[in-house]
């Protein structure tokens, strides 16, 4: 028999010189390398944990409108550029009240999602600079990475993930419907899966997961304020709505340097207007009490301020932007509707820049991240509420005012115990 060489496993190599050496070498090596994958796999179920190995998970699925059911969902295979996540938390945003009035759609809601990897693709593992174990936040975005609008970095708006295009011709978080693939595309469930298109931030370990949930809103305050409209060190701002971005907006602009933070509301929004002073406001209003532009051109020397947001979306929300605005200064709002009288005179004489905004670009969401991590500001006040996956009809509603009292923002925590 002629010499042959081989290399085992630990890289050493060993020269064969008759058939016997040869058979049994090569059944050694088989069974070394039987050996080596079972410990590979051994190794993934240590790091994932027991919950990563389930075959099942449960998620509280919106079937019609203003109605949610628990179901039992199969964990998918995960291709070699997908992942899956384990939630800690996932925020309820404004916006999911008025889907879960409107869209019949059966699908798992929850989009402002944070949570640890626990299985993870070769190819996500490297595209993502991720390991399983590692403690993630996610956008609500699954852009395609490719059209002219990724391209240039606004890939919110990108059309595979636009929710007002067709349907099923986009995929985004906490809107995709369960019967698209394995349908674990919401956060109101133990597990989801992370699509190999995900806008992925990476999280500190110690920071509380209802406060990182709070992530896309506090991202869109950032966006709004910093970066729609130019708000600097100095300056005033007049932040219409008390709401979750109000409130991100006020923590914002506080952390600019904002001369001045004047904040509005109705009567109701009295307790908000409270944590806005806590979170950074000078000066809060009662627009039921008060005149708004007289007050607002009171507190500011008769200037009017440098920039007004309205993110309230009232019938003269958008009006009242408008005119509280100083001259050159900047207004944005942040809802639809149509507005009669609309004050286009008073816009083109003062020189007024009215901008649209609508989500966070992913500098935001860093910003808005490294804010909720810093531990500088009393974020309880605004998270509000935590609730479990039998809860999920309960914490959509106390968004939409008709749940408990109080609520702001709130999260589910899909580990908290669900009634028998």
């Amino acid at each position: 028999m002629e010499e042959r060489w081989r290399q085992p496993i630990n890289g050493e190599f060993l020269k064969i010189e008759n058939s016997h050496q040869w058979i049994w070498f090569s059944i050694s090596e088989i069974w070394c390398r039987v050996i080596q994958r079972t410990a590979q796999n051994m190794q993934i179920k240590i790091q994932g944990g027991h919950n990563a190995m389930a075959d099942k998970t449960l998620a509280a699925v919106t079937t019609d409108i203003l109605k949610t059911e628990l179901r039992e969902f199969d964990i998918p295979d995960i291709a070699e550029d997908a992942g899956l996540l384990e939630l800690e938390a996932a925020g309820i945003c404004g916006s999911d009240w008025g889907s879960y009035q409107r869209n019949k759609t059966p699908r798992i809601m929850g989009h402002e999602n944070v949570g640890r990897v626990v299985k993870l693709g070769r190819l996500a593992e490297r595209n993502w600079d991720l390991k399983v174990g590692d403690r993630i936040a996610l956008e609500e975005y699954m852009p395609c990475g490719q059209c002219d609008i990724c391209r240039t970095g606004d890939f919110r708006l990108c059309p595979q993930t636009e929710t007002r295009g067709p349907a099923g011709t986009w995929m985004r978080y906490g809107s995709s419907p369960v019967d698209l693939e394995h349908g674990l595309w919401g956060g109101y469930s133990r597990f989801m899966y992370l699509h190999p298109r995900s806008v992925i931030h990476r999280v500190k370990e110690g920071v509380p997961a209802h406060h990182l949930a709070m992530a896309i809103p506090m991202s869109n305050g950032v966006q709004w304020t910093e970066y729609d409209a130019g708000l600097r060190m100095g300056q005033t701002v007049l932040i219409q709505g008390p709401g979750q971005q109000g409130l991100a907006a006020v923590l914002a602009a506080s952390k600019l340097g904002a001369e001045r933070i004047i904040v509005s509301g109705l009567t109701r929004d009295a307790a908000r207007l409270e944590v806005a002073k806590k979170f950074g406001a000078h000066d809060i209003i009662d627009v039921e009490k008060e005149d708004l532009i007289e007050k607002v051109y009171d507190l500011t020397n008769g200037k009017g301020v440098d920039a007004a947001m309205d993110l309230a979306g009232g019938p003269d929300t958008l009006v009242n932007a408008i005119r509280a605005v100083k001259k050159t200064g900047t207004a944005v709002f942040a809802t639809g509707g149509n507005i009669e009288n609309f004050p286009a005179n008073d816009m083109r004489s003062k020189r007024v820049t009215l901008r649209a905004v609508r989500g966070h670009s992913y500098q935001a969401v860093e910003t808005a991240i490294r804010l909720i991590s810093s531990g500088d500001y009393p974020l309880d006040l605004m998270a509000t509420h935590q609730f479990a996956l039998d809860e999920v009809d309960l914490a959509v509603r106390s968004i939409g005012g008709e749940g408990v009292e109080g609520a702001i923002h709130v999260s589910i925590i899909p580990s908290k115990e669900v009634a028998a």
